[in-house]
């Protein structure tokens, strides 16, 4: 295949079984013969930002290579939600799955269905501090996102997940 791109994607999950949703997202993302997976970050544990009161999440941060364009493969981290029951209810609660593209390559855009890169990812602990220990050489929106991990309000709340190792390979 041709005209490959590199994605970064954000899951969590804090209702259910979070550490066996996140485990099945990841297979049923990379089912697609037009994705592949390529890093896997460790989980993490973050306490809920925003929203109301909630149970903790784990996090995970995982870098795929596609040829889905960038809304085809929107559709398709939709449909894997959708799989898992993902319902949105209320802004920012509690979620069976949550699955966010953060990075499509180098592309940029503001459209309102797909900004690229994530407009939040900069600020999420829970992102940034998995992918940091995945990719100590990543960036996000032009700096090393091991600098952008230490200035982030939220770093407190996250934890190394004591459940399990990560459980994928590439």
């Amino acid at each position: 295949m041709t005209g490959r791109v590199r994605s970064v994607l954000a899951l969590g999950s804090n209702l259910g079984d979070s550490h066996g949703t996140l485990s099945l997202a990841v297979a049923d993302l990379v089912d697609n013969p037009r994705v592949r997976l390529r890093e896997v970050s460790p989980v993490v544990r973050s306490t809920a930002v925003g929203g109301p009161e909630q149970p903790d999440y784990l996090n995970m941060v995982i870098e795929v290579e596609t040829d889905l364009g960038p809304y085809e493969f929107l559709a398709h981290c939709q449909a894997v939600e959708n799989l898992h029951h993902r319902t949105r209810d209320v802004r920012w609660g509690p979620r069976t799955l949550d699955v966010d593209i953060i990075t499509y390559g180098d592309q940029t855009s503001d459209d309102e269905v797909l900004t690229l890169p994530h407009p939040r990812a900069a600020e999420r602990a829970f992102v940034l501090q998995p992918w940091a220990w995945m990719d100590s050489t990543a960036r996000l929106g032009g700096r090393l996102v091991t600098e952008l991990v230490g200035s982030t309000a939220d770093l407190a709340g996250i934890r190394p997940y004591e459940g399990a190792d990560t459980p994928w390979a590439p």
